[in-house]
């Protein structure tokens, strides 16, 4: 059967040599040399090559997949990069000044920096040849904007989900609509900014200043700002470090002596750090850890069911047998963290196996690689791009967890449950590689 003509084509694929080529020919273009010519590059996939440093204004990639590219450094002011795919991009000080890039999609890339001054990223409609996607919102969810300059865009309708926007500047740029569900915003200037509709739920607001009028029509549920979320320290009947010598002397009593330590429903961000730490088995649900440095931190056994550790620095920390059911640790450092199953009791029938619990988590772009997770439960969790590689993922129950561009190279999947793409079953990932 012969496909229809009106279905849309497969993008071409370039190569490197060829690309250089057609960055030095624009470069003549731009500067009235003979033999010059301006890049016009659509639907076409460069994917994974480089642009860095190159002088790319005025040039047309409305429609190319782009994902993977290096192209820190290069100028594309005035560009058309109408619908493009820059997912996984490094654009860190890359110039967007009056670009094109409605309907873009920028999700988990890298924009520490850039500049997009009065860029349009607006919705991008469907394309006359069908060679872009259907009309869409451009999609920055997951990206380090940090630093960056948003000034004057149009960007109503936007995506900046669980974006790094620290430090950014957003000022008078059209923000009607647009959503910043769990975005970092820390930081931010939005002085001018048009902003009726906007979603900012979960987002981090710290630093920031908005009169009564701005946020009118804003959605600010759940939002961290300057004022504590919760109980604080100072509502404790003793010091924070006379609670943790008690619930020590609990843990190595085994209960018999000290008090545990309960921490539940504290914001705990204005200690900073609680760099190793000895917390073994605390009690501390829907707390607020968001940023803080817990860098080696023991809390085997604990129960931080819905806690926030978003940002949270916990490398090499060790939450064995931790629960950890609804926790937001999106854009974390679990690097080398341990999140193996615990045993207690003696052999046999009395023996009870406590495997770490990621039930209904949101673990999007957190950064897992090296980690021990043997074991662990992600009922229902979201990883969406969270990073995998090296981890011990062995028996670990993925079935009905979101996987969308979560790296999992040369993580140990022996015996682990995906969900199966047809069908809808579950099959050990382990197995599958064996009969291979």
């Amino acid at each position: 059967m012969t496909s229809s003509s009106n279905a849309p084509q497969e993008p071409q694929k370039m190569h490197q040599d060829q690309l250089d080529a057609l960055v030095r020919l624009h470069e003549r273009f731009l500067y009235g040399r003979i033999g010059g010519r301006r890049a016009l590059l659509r639907n076409t996939d460069i994917s994974g090559l480089s642009l860095v440093k190159t002088d790319l204004r005025q040039a047309d990639f409305s429609g190319c997949m782009m994902r993977n590219m290096d192209l820190s450094g290069a100028n594309f002011q005035e560009a058309a990069l109408y619908a493009c795919d820059l997912t996984n991009a490094n654009l860190n000080n890359t110039i967007f000044v009056r670009a094109d890039l409605r309907g873009a999609r920028i999700e988990n890339a890298n924009l520490e920096n850039a500049d997009l001054e009065s860029a349009d990223l607006r919705v991008g409609g469907t394309s006359s040849n069908n060679n872009y996607a259907a009309a869409q919102s451009v999609n920055f969810r997951g990206a380090n904007l940090s630093g960056a300059k948003l000034i004057g865009s149009l960007a109503n309708s936007a995506d900046f989900s669980d974006a790094l926007m620290t430090g950014a500047k957003v000022n008078n740029a059209d923000l009607r609509g647009a959503k910043f569900e769990g975005a970092d915003l820390s930081g931010v200037e939005l002085d001018g900014c048009q902003m009726q509709g906007a979603n900012m739920k979960s987002a981090i607001m710290t630093g920031i200043k908005l009169d009564a009028k701005a946020l009118f029509g804003i959605d600010m549920s759940e939002a961290i700002t300057d004022q504590n979320v919760g109980q604080t320290l100072s509502s404790t009947d003793q010091p924070l470090e006379q609670l943790v010598d008690n619930h020590n002397i609990w843990v190595q009593s085994a209960g018999a002596q000290g008090t545990r330590l309960n921490l539940s429903g504290y914001d705990l961000r204005e200690l900073g750090s609680l760099k190793q730490q000895k917390l073994t088995a605390i009690h501390a649900e829907n707390t607020k850890f968001f940023g803080m440095n817990l860098y080696k931190i023991e809390m085997q056994s604990a129960i931080l069911d819905k806690s926030d550790f978003r940002r949270c620095d916990l490398e090499e920390a060790d939450m064995r047998g931790a629960s950890m059911k609804g926790v937001q640790m999106g854009h974390a450092n679990l690097k080398n963290a341990n999140f193996d199953p615990l045993l207690f009791g003696a052999k046999g029938a009395q023996q009870r196996f406590s495997p770490c619990h990621f039930d209904e988590a949101k673990l999007r772009y957190a950064d897992f690689s090296g980690a021990n997770l043997k074991s662990a439960v992600f009922k229902n969790a979201d990883l969406s791009y969270a990073n995998f590689s090296g981890a011990n993922l062995k028996g670990a129950d993925l079935s009905t967890a979101i996987i969308t561009g979560a790296n999992f190279d040369d993580a140990n999947t022996d015996g682990s449950l995906f969900e199966e793409q047809s069908g809808g079953k579950a099959f050990s990932l382990g197995s599958l590689k064996d009969d291979d």
